[in-house]
């Protein structure tokens, strides 16, 4: 089954995981440590996306990673976002034109913020959903904009569709025992991410 059929099949608690394992593949761009979501997947196991913890710790995370505005809704030298599991998005007049000033990484980071302080503190199916499909755009463009290849799916990007793909079939055929080995795909694909984000760092440097 595909991404985008993955995530029109799934239910809130599928839907709110894959948003937050997206965000949580990304979190070195914002600085944050391995932890720093562990409480918004505990809420995930206690009762799902739509009790009073799932609000509570999504605030303090935004708090944490300087991210509390809900209304981010723009990416620096980024136009919308692209569909979900297209992994690339049209290239922008705006694009072009801040190309030079704008770093991929910059990009990227913006992208991660964003996913971040556009989560639903009070979600519903259709909140959750958008979410999902959002940060699975974001999360492919972060992985194309960081890739070695100059376009198309690279093996980053390869390797965060697999993993998208893995966290909502887990939680599709498991419901919440898919929780702990959705976050331990997760947790592999912020390790790669953390890598490659340590090397890029090298190189300009």
């Amino acid at each position: 089954m595909s991404l985008v059929d993955l995530i029109a099949r799934a239910d809130e608690r599928g839907l709110a995981a894959s948003g937050l394992a997206c965000l949580d593949r990304c979190v070195p761009l914002l600085g944050g440590d391995d932890e720093v979501l562990r409480p918004l997947w505990s809420s995930l196991a206690d009762g799902g996306a739509d009790g009073d913890a799932w609000g509570e710790r999504l605030a303090k995370a935004r708090a944490e990673l300087d991210c509390a505005d809900p209304s981010a809704d723009t990416v620096p030298g980024l136009g919308p976002d692209p569909a979900p599991g297209s992994g690339s998005g049209a290239e922008t007049e705006t694009e072009a034109e801040t190309e030079g000033a704008v770093s991929d990484e910059d990009r990227a980071a913006a992208l991660a913020r964003r996913m971040l302080a556009t989560a639903p503190g009070d979600p519903c199916a259709s909140a959750l959903r958008a979410w999902a499909d959002a940060c699975s755009a974001a999360a492919l463009q972060i992985h194309r904009l960081l890739d070695v290849a100059a376009d198309g799916d690279g093996p980053l990007v390869a390797a965060e569709r697999r993993r998208q793909v893995a966290v909502l079939e887990l939680l599709a055929g498991r419901g919440a025992g898919g929780l702990r080995p959705a976050l331990e795909v997760s947790t592999e694909g912020r390790r790669v991410l953390r890598a490659v984000v340590s090397r890029r760092a090298r190189g300009r440097s």
